[in-house]
């Protein structure tokens, strides 16, 4: 049973969010536009407000519906490990040829059911240092240190194994904005340069 509500959570951390309201609204694949990441951020750049709200919400359901499946089951195991497969399936989609997005809504989701107190933790963490910085994807990679930061304050070598792991695994998702903040061309939040990305939708004002 275990087993198998692991490989759900995957599937469930596989359904494309952004990709899904990119060719259904936009008709593109959001893959080929901005950052070409399949993820909020690259939404908001690309599809608009509206677009990424849709997308965040959803990405956030995903990683909540999977941690909860111990619990509706009631099954004695943590949520976090669920949580963590809709995670792996989020970033690396069944459905999507494997290019998906970069963790952090689904997370959000996840550490909501897992562990509420550790959720705002890291995304005030994140949010903290998006506002100082304007950088996304350090706000991004700031969620793993705040996490295993916590694991080595709450001396629980599980979480410091977990968050080691999930640490690293934000460095290499976003390897590419790394090299482009070294080589200074990674666009800063408030940059006015990424209205030209923007693309207008089919059929509806959801980019507005």
């Amino acid at each position: 049973m275990v087993w198998l509500l692991i490989l759900s959570s995957y599937l469930i951390g596989s359904i494309p969010t952004a990709l899904i309201v990119g060719k259904l609204v936009f008709g593109v694949d959001i893959r080929d536009h901005g950052s070409k990441n399949p993820g909020a951020t690259n939404t908001l750049r690309v599809l608009g407000k509206g677009s990424a709200i849709i997308v965040v919400l959803v990405d956030i359901g995903k990683g909540a519906f999977a941690a909860s499946l111990p619990l509706y089951f009631n099954l004695d195991v943590d949520p976090l490990y669920f949580g963590l497969a809709a995670v792996i399936g989020h970033c690396f989609p069944i459905f999507a040829g494997f290019r998906g997005g970069k963790a952090i809504a689904t997370t959000a989701g996840t550490l909501a059911v897992a562990n509420f107190p550790l959720a705002l933790i890291a995304f005030g963490t994140f949010f903290l240092v998006i506002f100082l910085s304007k950088y996304v994807f350090l706000g991004s990679i700031s969620v793993g240190l705040s996490l295993l930061v916590y694991s080595f304050i709450s001396q629980e070598l599980e979480f410091e194994l977990i968050f080691l792991f999930f640490t690293i695994f934000l460095i290499y998702l976003h390897r590419s904005n790394i090299r482009n903040f070294i080589l200074g061309i990674e666009p800063k939040i408030n940059d006015s340069n990424l209205i030209n990305d923007r693309i207008p939708p089919k059929n509806n004002n959801l980019n507005t």
